[in-house]
């Protein structure tokens, strides 16, 4: 039931980039009997984030609207499969739930923003400088996996990112999980929380944030608020 409800946000994720995307890779009209000029790619330099910028989206990462509604809605998928049964059903069973997947975001997350702190790692999302879906979506699933680091933001396989959806269902699962679960449910609970830390820097790359988004009116755009890279 788990990977069913995974499996249904990744398809809605694709759903509603694909047809925007369908849009803009379309052919041009026929009408034009000359091609028009190659048009040169701007240059884009890195801009590092603040240590307050990084922390900033620390807190809105960990304790914001995203969490809240990621842990409802896992608490919902966790309460359809009864997981665990201990914990029973109705209202009382949903809050523990609730509460058991938003402790375990907001852990995840703080090991992610600690650990790359001690590596000196940045693990914002940037979105990709290329163009079309799959070199976009491959983008997006690196970024899973990796961070930027130095002033010059080169890119290199990010420890904190591996371990941090790992920690916070070890946490869960020693802390206030029942007692028969242990180390090998801690990762296969991990093993999900990773997969769904794929699926938001998907939407993150795909989904529209401008200003006239739902997301910007909400003051919801740029979540991750990586810097804008400079363009010369």
């Amino acid at each position: 039931m788990k990977m069913l409800g995974l499996t249904l946000l990744l398809a809605i994720v694709v759903s509603t980039v694909l047809p925007p995307l369908a849009m803009a890779q379309a052919p041009a009209s026929s009408n034009s009997s000359m091609s028009m000029p190659a048009t040169p790619q701007p240059t884009y330099t890195y801009t590092r984030p603040s240590e307050k910028t990084k922390f900033h989206n620390y807190l809105f990462d960990a304790f914001g609207p995203y969490p809240i509604v990621g842990a409802a809605i896992a608490a919902g998928i966790n309460q359809a499969d009864n997981a665990p049964p201990e914990w029973g059903q109705g209202a009382e069973g949903y809050g523990k739930r609730f509460g058991s997947d938003f402790g375990i975001l907001a852990i995840s997350t703080s090991t992610r923003y600690g650990l790359a702190e001690l590596f000196r790692e940045d693990t914002l999302y940037y979105r990709c400088e290329c163009k079309g879906f799959f070199p976009r979506l491959g983008h997006a699933l690196v970024s899973t996996f990796t961070a930027r680091r130095g002033e010059d933001g080169h890119r290199v396989f990010s420890f904190p990112d591996l371990v941090a959806p790992y920690a916070g269902t070890m946490v869960g699962v020693y802390a206030w999980y029942p007692d028969r679960y242990d180390a090998r449910d801690a990762f296969r609970l991990g093993n999900y929380s990773l997969i769904g830390y794929a699926a938001e820097n998907v939407g993150l790359e795909f989904i529209y944030q401008g200003p006239h988004s739902l997301m910007g009116r909400m003051h919801l755009n740029n979540t991750h608020g990586a810097p804008p890279p400079d363009q010369h």
